[in-house]
């Protein structure tokens, strides 16, 4: 079965390259620009994996894994933070919040998808 991903971020040229690359991979992909989006898409999609940007309008994506952690229903969905922040502090609070990983822009791809395929087993 292919596993989905949503990607979030609200830089269009980022999510064009993400959903290219993820494409290729093999996966399906749907796109969202901010948190409020983001959020409805889960709910429409039913994603594998998200990768979510943290500066992001509406909600941040630290307001996003926030809210899908604290659903139970979302409990095997798998969380990558995509950020320009690479500070210790930053990485700190989106473990904290419940990511399952901790990418910073900018980022190789390669290692990216790597990571992905491996969340995903």
């Amino acid at each position: 079965m292919t596993k989905k991903i949503l990607i979030v971020d609200d830089e269009p040229n980022i999510v064009i390259s993400l959903e290219f690359m993820m494409k290729r991979e093999g996966f399906e992909v749907a796109t969202a620009a901010d948190g409020d989006a983001a959020l409805a898409q889960v709910a429409a999609f039913a994603p594998d994996l998200v990768l979510l940007d943290v500066m992001m309008p509406n909600k941040s994506g630290y307001e996003v894994c926030e809210i899908l952690r604290a659903d139970p229903a979302r409990a095997g969905l798998r969380i990558v933070m995509l950020t320009a922040k690479g500070r210790e502090t930053e990485v700190a609070k989106g473990i904290a919040l419940g990511a399952d990983a901790y990418v910073t822009k900018p980022f190789s791809t390669k290692d990216l998808v790597a990571q992905v395929k491996s969340l995903l087993g």
